[in-house]
């Protein structure tokens, strides 16, 4: 049997990099995918087409993450459709990295709304649901930075950690209705985005890994996928580093 047969998840910013391979995986362990993007209708149809090659029923929505009514909007769709949320990722979020001094009100807004406003606009969007059902995980996906800072984004570290201590209180108060509230915090990832960044600033980073080598996104749905699944029932409130080793604490 397939681990997510049967559940409705929603994924926010799934077109590309992390979101699209947690997307692609929950489909294939046999979940509704419902799934927002920002921008590209391309990147979008591109995802549907994937999903539907696996056989799974999918919706999504063209939605800002950093926009309470349209997120209300997405929950409010995915409940008319079907009836249910049993798993919500929280993924989509954003870089605008500057040292301190440099950086702009506009930049830390950017940040902090669209990584960490997204997040409780998401979840208190979709939690009287998940009350009713007795039943729910929510999956948020930091960051190594939020766990350890990083020169020059401290806009992006803020918000990284800010998840964490929202996932942990999350955890705490719906717990006791069989609600689950877990962080996923990758370290180096090869995506679109890394693949931007110089060989010497390549090879910095890579030195600082015990396993020698950028993670993939499967590495992370993988772990979504448990943490989505019954298998993880008594897992709550806990942060799970998915980066080589990078962080140990």
């Amino acid at each position: 049997m397939k681990l997510l047969e049967g559940k409705i998840a929603l994924v926010t910013g799934a077109t590309r990099g992390i979101g699209r391979a947690i997307a692609e995986t929950f489909a294939k362990q046999g979940a509704t995918v419902v799934f927002t993007y920002r921008s590209s209708v391309e990147k979008a149809q591109s995802l549907e087409e994937s999903l539907k090659a696996e056989g799974a029923e999918c919706l999504s929505f063209q939605a800002d993450a950093a926009d309470f009514e349209a997120t209300q909007n997405v929950i409010n769709g995915t409940l008319e459709k079907f009836g249910r949320i049993d798993v919500i990722v929280n993924n989509a979020g954003i870089t605008k990295d500057n040292l301190l001094l440099r950086m702009s009100e506009e930049q830390w807004d950017q940040v902090i709304n669209t990584n960490l406003n997204s997040v409780f606009y998401t979840t208190k969007a979709a939690l009287r649901a998940m009350l009713k059902q007795r039943a729910g995980s929510i999956i948020n996906i930091s960051s190594v930075v939020g766990l350890q800072g990083n020169a020059g984004q401290a806009n992006y570290a803020a918000s990284k950690a800010g998840m964490v201590g929202f996932t942990k209180s999350m955890a705490r108060e719906v717990g006791s209705r069989g609600i689950r509230a877990n962080v996923v915090a990758p370290g180096f990832i090869a995506t679109e985005m890394t693949a931007e960044l110089p060989e010497k600033e390549l090879a910095t980073w890579l030195e600082g890994i015990p396993l020698k080598r950028a993670g993939e996104p499967q590495d992370v749905a993988d772990l979504c996928v448990f943490l989505a699944s019954d298998m993880s029932n008594y897992i709550t409130g806990q942060v799970f580093n998915v980066d080589g080793g990078m962080v140990m604490a």
